[in-house]
């Protein structure tokens, strides 16, 4: 397996806002959305993203009960919608490098058709046979 150039954290930072990245970085962004670590790697850009809405409400004159409080549910219906839409996040991320559609499903899909093989096998012979 060959090395894939990572990017620098200014280029990183702007892909967890969405932004493009060169054409030599498009082999990380599929290892990125497609990796082990994927839901890591989504909880980081989510919490990357949410920051700036964080330090500012940490600065809102007001008690700290309240200011704690809009943080804690921010930083929660940040990360709920931002796991409710992991899969396609990922794939809108493939898209603008240029992947196919459904590249992230066709990658995950490869990575574990053996399993999925072996356990569609034990439930048709356990349900359907």
């Amino acid at each position: 397996m060959e090395k894939v150039k990572r990017p620098n954290p200014f280029q990183w930072v702007w892909h967890a806002f969405g932004g493009s990245l060169p054409e030599s970085l498009h082999p990380w962004i599929l290892l990125d959305v497609t990796a082990k670590t994927r839901v890591l790697r989504h909880f980081l850009r989510s919490m990357v993203l949410i920051s700036p809405l964080v330090i500012f409400w940490l600065f809102v004159p007001a008690p700290l009960g309240l200011r704690l409080a809009l943080v804690l549910m921010g930083v929660i219906v940040g990360l709920f919608y931002s796991f409710c839409y992991l899969e396609e996040s990922a794939e809108h991320r493939l898209a603008k490098a240029g992947y196919s559609r459904d590249a992230a499903k066709e990658v995950l899909g490869a990575r574990h058709a053996e399993r999925d093989a072996e356990i569609k096998a034990r439930y048709i012979a356990t349900y359907r046979g």
